[in-house]
């Protein structure tokens, strides 16, 4: 079983990963995928630097950079996306290969990019706005309103949660949360 999992950053999205890999699932976080492209895949950053030059010095992507761009305007992030979704994709489904018993695929893209069509289930979590945003002040070290632009920059939990078969709502402490994700996964069948 595929399950596809997606929502805003800062939502917790990593304890039911961990979840699922406690239980012997392959996980394929594709942020991770995305940023080891970008120190392997020349094309993929030329084609970065194309669209917003200045991004890519020396051969490495400036990130902060970057997302001073994307997070600001919704076309630029568009056309970020459209770049790296057939990438990562190509990606994703090599490290599936052959399909394991249980996988999760961690991706804020995963309509976007087609990955859920290789799901069996998708789940949305979402968190509160202000946790959101406490969480990724110090889980990234970047000031609050990089933070809030950040979230700002992507769909709302409701959006997400539109398009999922489930969603979980994160809005107590970090155990209730461990125990809700334990409890959707138990009726789940995982």
């Amino acid at each position: 079983m595929i399950i596809g999992i997606t929502g805003g950053t800062g939502c917790g999205k990593t304890t039911l990963l961990e979840i699922i890999r406690e239980k012997g699932g392959v996980i394929v976080d594709c942020d991770a995928v995305y940023h080891a492209l970008l120190k392997a895949d020349k094309d993929l950053l030329a084609a970065i630097d194309a669209r917003f030059p200045g991004t890519v010095e020396q051969g490495i992507l400036q990130r902060k950079k970057l997302g001073a761009i994307v997070f600001a305007d919704k076309g630029a992030l568009a056309d970020l996306n459209r770049i790296t979704h057939s990438a990562v994709k190509a990606e994703v489904l090599r490290r599936l290969t052959p399909a394991p018993q249980l996988a999760a695929i961690d991706a804020i893209g995963l309509f976007e990019s087609g990955l859920d069509k290789l799901c069996k289930l998708t789940v949305a979590v979402d968190a509160p706005r202000e946790a959101r945003i406490q969480r990724l002040m110090v889980r990234d070290g970047i000031s609050r309103e990089y933070a809030a632009a950040r979230i700002d920059a992507q769909p709302s939990g409701a959006d997400f949660a539109a398009r999922c078969s489930c969603t979980l709502q994160n809005d107590g402490t970090q155990e209730a949360f461990r125990e809700k994700c334990l409890a959707f996964l138990d009726r789940a069948g995982v």
